[in-house]
């Protein structure tokens, strides 16, 4: 569809529900909530993104609108006319693309560890340095230093295996599609006046040790956007839904339920 072949796991019955990764993983990062969720009342849809995991790598640059477009015509595809979407990080910037290019398709929002902010003058050169070296050196290297600070640090000790599963996320992910999308995200615009305007039920979730995107940010979304609730997770970092899955799929399964239940009761 749209130019690429675009590789995505389809499971379960019932409510249902977009999950969007953030950078640089794949689909594999929403395994806990699929095993939770998927057959479960709720049917899961979880692609890799345009240049991530088993989809198309396209050169060049990536914007938010193209991967929500991409997502528009993956729920085409599969049928669906209206999601609960769930975005992570980037994952949450482009869910947020979603709400503003196609509304009607959002039917309830989460937003874990996302930025709604337009990128700054700073962080449009770092993402562009970032996006070379990447060209120029692959993946490993960038993942290494990295590794904590998608995790806490105690996370990575304490649990080898989701570091392991996150590191090989890392390393797998093909460089000249993560360069894409961080050049992308470079030229995000600001989606802040966007929030006021999301009629959807949202979710917003952060990690309370996230560094990159701090409790303050969802905070600030939570006070625009009209019907949303907050949940920060304690001992967790950017990844919440790896680090704390349990305390995570608890929060996402108690919102999601209301959403199913809207949908029955109206007959949808």
């Amino acid at each position: 569809m749209r130019g690429i072949d675009v590789h995505y796991v389809d499971r379960g019955v019932g409510y249902p529900l977009l999950f969007v990764h953030g950078h640089p993983f794949d689909h594999t990062l929403w395994e806990p909530q699929v095993r939770a969720l998927a057959g479960r009342g709720f049917r899961v849809v979880v692609p890799d993104l345009r240049g991530y995991g088993r989809t198309t790598v396209v050169p060049g640059v990536t914007t938010m609108d193209v991967f929500a477009r991409d997502l528009a015509a993956l729920l085409e595809h599969v049928g669906l006319d209206s999601v609960g979407v769930v975005g992570l990080s980037m994952g949450g910037q482009i869910a947020l693309e979603l709400c503003r290019l196609f509304p009607d398709r959002v039917d309830s929002l989460t937003l874990a560890a996302t930025n709604p902010y337009a990128e700054t003058e700073q962080g449009r050169a770092s993402r562009r340095a970032v996006a070379a070296r990447l060209r120029a050196e692959g993946m490993v290297g960038y993942t290494d230093e990295m590794l904590v600070g998608m995790m806490t640090e105690a996370n990575v000790r304490a649990l080898p295996a989701v570091a392991d599963h996150v590191r090989a996320m890392m390393y797998a992910a093909p460089a000249e599609g993560a360069a894409a999308a961080l050049l992308g995200r470079a030229e995000r615009t600001d989606h802040l006046p966007l929030l006021r305007r999301i009629s959807a039920p949202t979710l917003l979730v952060a990690g309370q040790e996230d560094g990159f995107t701090p409790p303050e940010f969802t905070e600030a979304m939570h006070v625009r956007i009209p019907d949303s609730v907050v949940e920060i997770i304690e001992g967790a970092g950017h990844l919440p839904n790896l680090e704390r899955p349990e305390r995570f799929n608890e929060v996402l399964r108690r919102f999601l339920e209301r959403s199913r239940t809207r949908l029955s009761r109206t007959g949808i």
